[in-house]
């Protein structure tokens, strides 16, 4: 993942519409590319916008309907 492009997981909230929470549980079982640095989680815009048009990866979000 390139270092420069990386945001914190509260920008991606913002862009997908989702709670960070739902963000770091989708990095964590690896549903979102994202890197931890340190103890915060961070990814892309790219890697957002992957999840968010992968309907088939969405469809198996262990955390639908949870939010």
């Amino acid at each position: 993942m390139d270092r420069e492009a990386l945001i914190p997981l509260s920008e991606a909230a913002a862009i997908a519409h989702l709670h960070p929470d739902h963000l770091r549980k989708l990095a964590q079982k690896g549903y979102l590319r994202a890197t931890k640095i340190g103890r915060n989680w961070a990814t892309t815009r790219e890697a957002v916008r992957d999840y968010l048009r992968d309907g088939e990866k969405r469809s198996r979000d262990p955390y639908k309907g949870r939010r």
